[in-house]
């Protein structure tokens, strides 16, 4: 398995991959193809990752700014990660997340935050202990991993992009 930071060129491609992956998901809205898009345009992709098979993109991962309880501090958020549905289950998107945490760790962010299942990241070290929220989402949904400092608390919020009215610090 081949992963790469995404370069010029792979736009298209990481576009079609990601409105693939999310089309057949029940709690999808279509935004996050366009989602990856606007955070390349108001420069808040900080990491994107590719996983390339025989060619062909077949994996992608974003990692984005994060502000908890209004600051920076140095959070991150996850996603979205998209894996073609010919290759899931495959440790495809396990490898994403975990090449993606070990570069933010690299290069000194504090932790890194998400909204999705507890049952799937649970798995790659990330936990809820109810203190962030995030709009009117249950808290078992927010989910982070500290690489230093103490545990976050507050209100989490992504970057612009996702539609957060975001505070700079």
């Amino acid at each position: 398995m081949d992963i790469r930071p995404e370069k010029a060129g792979d736009e298209e491609a990481i576009y079609e991959l990601t409105r693939i992956a999310f089309e057949p998901m029940f709690f999808s809205d279509g935004s996050e193809a366009p989602l990856v898009t606007l955070l390349r345009e108001d420069g808040d992709l900080i990491i994107s990752l590719v996983v390339e098979k025989d060619g062909e993109i077949v994996g992608h991962i974003a990692f984005s700014p994060a502000t908890i309880a209004g600051r920076h501090d140095g959070w991150f958020g996850l996603g979205p990660v998209s894996v073609h549905p010919d290759v899931q289950k495959q440790g495809i998107g396990r490898a994403l997340v975990e090449m993606g945490l070990k570069i933010l760790e690299e290069r000194g962010a504090t932790g890194c935050v998400l909204t999705g299942n507890p049952d799937i990241y649970s798995r790659l070290r990330f936990q809820s202990d109810g203190n962030l929220s995030y709009g009117s989402l249950d808290r078992q949904f927010i989910q982070w991993i500290v690489f230093s400092g103490p545990t976050p608390r507050g209100e989490l919020k992504f970057a612009p992009a996702f539609g957060d009215e975001y505070p700079a610090d």
